[in-house]
């Protein structure tokens, strides 16, 4: 098995998809049209292909925890409705495969939400992403019992974080400093 391989690629396919060129949602209806029309959702092939190969990772995948966690999680927050309900659950294998390394998934959920602070802070995520986040790793914990509880846990912990920073995001081009200063305040 070779580590840097495996990074080296993981790495370039996330990339790839969340390049400014490829982001077809910044573009006109007519320039989006035409693009979708000739090449498709590119975005969605290697989203699906990264997903595809984490799960061959087998046993190898606890290596690629957390080191993996803020590009898929950059990839999961691209406003593609097929692309994040394809990659959000791989966010749930990680921490059952740190879980059953180590009876918890605190690397997993310490980088997650360091990452999703820059991420949000960046302009990506929405509400959308929130529903979605919460609802495919809902259900993907009720197929595990034993860490149904700890999901749901955490899953409350980055909704509630993930409203915050969109609320955040939202008055930073607010005229009144109270709405910005209370806004700081509920994040802290």
């Amino acid at each position: 098995f070779n580590l840097q391989l495996w990074n080296n690629y993981f790495h370039l396919a996330v990339a790839f998809i969340t390049q400014d060129s490829l982001q077809l949602e910044n573009f006109s209806h007519a320039k989006y049209n035409k693009i979708q029309n000739k090449y498709g959702d590119m975005r969605r092939l290697i989203g699906f292909a990264i997903r595809d190969m984490w799960y061959k990772l087998g046993q190898n995948k606890i290596r690629f925890i957390p080191g993996m966690v803020g590009p898929i999680l950059e990839m999961t927050l691209i406003p593609e409705v097929e692309l994040r309900k394809a990659t959000i659950p791989i966010f749930f294998d990680m921490m059952l495969c740190e879980y059953q390394m180590t009876a918890e998934f605190k690397k997993f959920e310490n980088e997650i939400i360091l990452k999703l602070d820059h991420e949000v802070e960046g302009g990506r995520g929405d509400e959308h992403y929130m529903q979605l986040f919460e609802s495919i790793l809902t259900e993907c914990a009720q197929e595990h019992p034993g860490i149904c509880d700890l999901v749901r846990r955490f899953v409350s912990l980055i909704k509630g974080l993930l409203e915050k920073l969109l609320d955040y995001r939202a008055v930073m081009n607010d005229e009144s400093k109270d709405n910005r200063m209370s806004c700081t305040v509920n994040l802290l």
